[in-house]
């Protein structure tokens, strides 16, 4: 099957500029890392992105590559490289460069193992925890249960029992072979396939956690969530993810909150709106409404010929925002109920009301003048 064209993969010309090349990994990779998109094919594509990078970064596989294509990497090609892969490139060395470790425990190259015998952080964590609107507005505790991968008490994290070094590289995790061409004798380095790059071996594999160093475990987290939290809003908690690889630190667990909809307030940040539906004596006499706030009920003064939609302001009776004192507003929009039915007394108190020439309001007039 035809490879794809790794220039187009990383979306760069064949002139592109080593920079040029790393920024549209960098790019890509944030993009497609099987951490973040579990759209379907999101894995394979981070993948060939990583191969397309491990070629056109390194100035040698490049230079075959431009010359040779992709038969450069096939076994016995005649760029010198062949039986290149994606598994014989580090390729947590270039995350650790690019993004610092923040895209801890990625392993799609190496099934779970690092290419070399270094620390490797864990996978980070993302979990949604539903909120009622209270709970996310007045911050409450919850504890999360959750399956993590945490390091084999029975082998601690090696994946076996009576270390020793690897006989098939002497344990430096690489072999060269050499290979025959047109153009003489080529020496390739590819990652051991007897210790997939760590170096050493086990004279027992653990029956436990079957070699991974890793076991599920079934954890409880306590978490404290904030006053103010919304839909969307993530609260990291440091270390407490997937454990880390060869003594590396524990991933971290995202928490992203799904807030449930209130069926009296709408929110707009900190800010709250509360619909108040009044009668229409309510609004032209005036009166005094109990309303409810998230701090408890409060009277609101309706002033007399008070206007369908008019909006008052309770000043900080809105939401806290999220690890600091300022609160929002709390806005309430006036709704001028029209009775859709009267009584026969009702009727005749309307009819009476309007022979007393109500409309002779300012906006009526105005608009009497354009008949």
């Amino acid at each position: 099957m035809n490879k794809k064209d790794y220039y187009e993969v990383l979306g760069v010309s064949k002139t592109a500029s080593d920079e040029e090349i790393k920024r549209a990994f960098r790019r890509l990779a944030k993009q497609y890392h099987p951490d973040v998109n579990k759209d379907p094919g999101a894995e394979e594509k981070f993948k060939e992105i990583g191969e397309a990078y491990a070629v056109l970064s390194d100035p040698e596989k490049r230079r075959q590559y431009d010359q040779f294509g992709h038969a450069a990497f096939e076994q016995g090609g005649t760029g010198g490289f062949g039986g290149f892969n994606a598994s014989d490139f580090d390729f947590s060395s270039i995350f650790d460069d690019l993004f610092g470790g923040s895209f801890g425990g990625f392993s799609s190259f190496s099934n779970g193992r690092t290419s070399k015998n270094r620390p490797q952080k864990g996978r980070d964590r993302l979990v949604e925890v539903n909120l009622t609107f209270e709970e996310a507005i007045k911050g409450c505790k919850k504890t999360i249960r959750l399956d993590l991968e945490d390091t084999c008490e029975d082998c601690h994290g090696e994946g076996g029992f009576g270390q020793k070094t690897c006989s098939a590289c002497n344990g430096r995790g690489r072999i060269i072979t050499e290979q025959r061409s047109l153009f003489g004798i080529f020496q390739s380095e590819t990652t051991c396939d007897v210790c997939n790059g760590i170096g050493t071996i086990y004279e027992r594999k653990c029956s436990t956690c079957k070699g991974s160093g890793h076991t599920k475990k079934k954890k409880e987290i306590e978490i404290t969530i904030p006053e103010g939290v919304d839909n969307h809003y993530q609260l990291k908690i440091s270390g407490r993810g997937e454990a880390g690889y060869n003594g590396g630190p524990n991933g971290d667990i995202y928490f992203e909150f799904k807030v449930e909809e209130s069926k009296i307030f709408q929110r707009e940040e900190t800010d709250l709106y509360l619909t108040l539906p009044i009668t229409i004596t309510d609004a032209v006499l005036g009166a005094k409404k109990e309303i409810p706030t998230i701090d408890g009920n409060v009277i609101l003064e309706i002033k007399p010929g008070t206007q369908n939609q008019t909006k008052l302001k309770l000043k900080g009776k809105g939401v806290k925002s999220v690890n600091s004192l300022r609160k929002g507003d709390m806005y309430v929009i006036i709704d001028v109920i029209i009775p859709s039915k009267i009584t026969r007394e009702q009727k005749k108190l309307f009819e009476s009301l309007q022979a007393t020439d109500l409309d002779n309001e300012p906006e009526i007039r105005r608009f009497k003048q354009y008949l």
